[in-house]
């Protein structure tokens, strides 16, 4: 039986809505394509929301020494020098000119007694470089961009989900998903199509992340036969949430530390001392995350196993201005008040710095018309992302790839789809229903985040990463198997059943 299955038709289809999704739409648009933005979730609950510290950007407003250069200089140190310096380097020039152009289109940062954007301090960068809006800089620039481009007018398809680029030869013709409400398929033509779905977090048991970072754009390029690069450095964020247990993993901003908190271990030391003797508490975050983990692993960890953070010296009210949604978080969730006492926090899967091979002036991959940015695109962060670099790049390379897939738009003609490719990207869907018995989803999922978690952590070994491929080549075979009951109307275990493709795919990378 063919299914049927409605169909859009755009010149640039852009995968994703958060910050870089986002700011590549408005930069298409202005070009003059017919843009279209796909989004797994509604418009405005991007994870980009959760980013909390600030815009990473030589502005000089605070320390009037900083420039591009200093940034540049301490993105690659941060990176262990494996970044891909062009795009190193482009990141650290253009960065102030997206965050103004943000300003004027009504972002409201914190600022300076003259009025100037206020800029904090942030582990690994020299200055105090990052333009921020209290403890909720994410949730700013998704506002803002969004209000932008709905005034422009781009086309967004709310709560589809994305699960296969269908292809022309060997360009890009458009992609092949489903609405999550109905179940019912849709297929999007386009000349270009933008991945910038994040990154891939969902795949280890204590994550920052939200619910859909499986992974989907890194997968969906790679079955299409793009390169990916780097897949080995995940960032673990060192302090995120560690108790109740239904919190655990929840981010703990940097912007604590930037703000003046300290690190200590169960019997009140400062730890980051003999880590890092320079730069202490705003260390990387890599040698941040070590030293938690060693200290917990060597007994001298807090009570549920991570360390201390405390602000507490600090005034009532500078805590609760400067830090509004970590107070809150933690007077709601763990019935702490970060004004009297410390919080318990430890590492966190938080980020991916490999990801789709680009290039650094375009954001294209290897397949044509395909472009890639923010966390699912690669070479920026080298082995390790500095705090703020993360919105700052959504920006600078987001308006890249906008601008790159609407002059490619413009020179080629409309693919053709192929009806083949649609079909067996509909029975693939299918499949899990017509299947009398196998796994759970759920239990494929929790069996691969305590796999990754295990074997695929902070620390690796050459045996721990065998044992992580082993079990992950189980995992697969079982995810080919998977059986979903009930229908296909908002059935949130045939999204997952699809989604394990994608979380088996970027782990199996890693590893």
């Amino acid at each position: 039986m063919t299914e049927k299955y409605e169909t859009h038709e755009h010149d640039v289809l852009i995968i994703g809505a958060g910050g870089a999704g986002l700011r590549a739409a408005i930069e298409a648009l202005a070009q003059g394509a017919r843009v279209g933005v796909v989004c797994k979730s509604l418009l405005g609950k991007a994870h980009t929301v959760m980013a909390e510290g600030g815009i990473a950007a030589a502005m000089a407003n605070v320390d009037a020494a900083d420039d591009w250069r200093t940034h540049f200089r301490d993105t690659m140190r941060g990176g262990k020098l494996l970044n891909n310096w062009r795009m190193a380097q482009l990141h650290a020039q253009e960065a102030p000119e997206r965050v103004r152009e943000l300003e004027q289109w009504g972002a409201l940062f914190d600022r300076t007694a003259d009025g100037n954007i206020l800029q904090r301090a942030f582990g690994g960068h020299t200055f105090k470089r990052l333009c921020h809006v209290g403890d909720r800089t994410g949730l700013e620039m998704i506002r803002t961009l969004q209000d932008r481009g709905v005034h422009l007018g781009i086309d967004v398809y709310m709560e589809c989900a994305i699960t296969r680029l269908l292809k022309d030869g060997d360009r890009v013709a458009g992609a092949f998903g489903y609405w999550r409400e109905n179940g019912r398929f849709v297929v999007f033509k386009a000349k270009s199509i933008v991945i910038a779905t994040g990154g891939i977090g969902k795949a280890w048991r204590i994550t920052s992340n939200s619910w859909e970072y499986t992974g989907d754009g890194m997968a969906l390029a790679y079955d299409a036969g793009a390169e990916l690069m780097d897949m080995e450095f995940v960032q673990f964020h060192p302090t995120g949430m560690v108790w109740p247990p239904g919190v655990q993993g929840i981010l703990v901003t940097e912007a604590v530390r930037g703000e003046g908190g300290v690190l200590r271990n169960k019997d009140g030391e400062r730890f980051m001392e003999r880590y890092d003797p320079e730069k202490v508490d705003l260390s990387t975050r890599d040698v941040v995350a070590r030293a938690i983990y060693t200290e917990a692993k060597e007994g001298r960890g807090t009570e549920h196993g991570g360390a201390y953070l405390d602000i507490s010296h600090k005034p009532a009210e500078y805590v609760k201005k400067k830090l509004p949604s970590m107070y809150h978080q933690f007077r709601e969730l763990a019935d702490v008040d970060i004004t009297k006492g410390p919080m318990e926090v430890g590492p966190t899967c938080h980020y991916m710095m490999g990801g789709i091979r680009v290039d650094a002036e375009t954001a294209q991959s290897n397949v044509p018309g395909l472009f890639a940015a923010g966390e699912a695109a690669a070479g920026l962060h080298g082995a390790n992302r500095l705090g703020g670099n993360s919105l700052s790049d959504l920006l600078v390379f987001g308006r890249r790839a906008g601008l790159a897939a609407a002059e490619h738009a413009k020179q080629v003609g409309t693919p053709n789809i192929d009806e083949a490719q649609v079909q067996e990207a509909t029975r693939e869907m299918i499949e899990p229903f017509e299947r009398s018995n196998g796994d759970s989803p759920y239990d494929v999922h929790r069996d691969l985040q305590e796999t990754m978690q295990s074997y695929v952590g902070i620390f690796r070994s050459e045996e721990d990463l065998k044992q992580g491929l082993f079990e992950i080549q189980k995992l697969k075979d079982r995810a080919a198997n998977v059986h979903v009951d009930g229908s296909r109307l908002f059935n949130p275990g045939w999204h997952l059943a699809r989604d394990l493709k994608s979380l088996l795919t970027v782990s199996e990378a890693v590893a």
